[in-house]
């Protein structure tokens, strides 16, 4: 079940943020090669000079940084797609300069993740870990 977590250091329109959740659960679901029903999405909104990233020195035109705790057993350059996609998205949805992004993705074995139901098994090609 990834976390995909986004801060973003200024206030932001509840629509955008339904429709970015969305695009991001659709993003992930095609890039990671997965269901969608277990992706979990944070949007956290801080002030201004909340949030900082060394090289920004305009942090009022926004910056945005992106924790994602993923599934292990996915390539590099599966994992360097979903990190250009959410800079791209989040370049799109409110126009952050993507050299104002930082990324970190974590990897976790799948019976790290729980729901309810059950726990996740590890990740696997095509599937959709909700589905017996």
């Amino acid at each position: 079940m990834p976390h995909l977590q986004f801060e973003i250091n200024r206030s932001l329109d509840d629509t955008e943020k339904i429709t970015f959740a969305e695009q991001v659960r659709q993003f992930f679901s095609e890039v990671m090669d997965t269901g969608t029903d277990h992706i979990s999405i944070s949007i956290r909104e801080f002030g201004t000079h909340n949030l900082s990233i060394g090289r920004v020195k305009e942090p009022e035109k926004g910056i945005a940084l992106v924790n994602a705790d993923i599934r292990e057993g996915r390539t590099m350059a599966k994992r360097r797609t979903l990190t250009l996609g959410f800079m791209d998205l989040l370049h799109k949805t409110w126009n952050i300069p993507k050299e104002h992004m930082y990324v970190t993705l974590t990897e976790h074995k799948g019976e790290d993740f729980h729901l309810l139901e059950r726990y996740l098994a590890g990740w696997q090609e095509g599937e959709d870990p909700l589905v017996d």
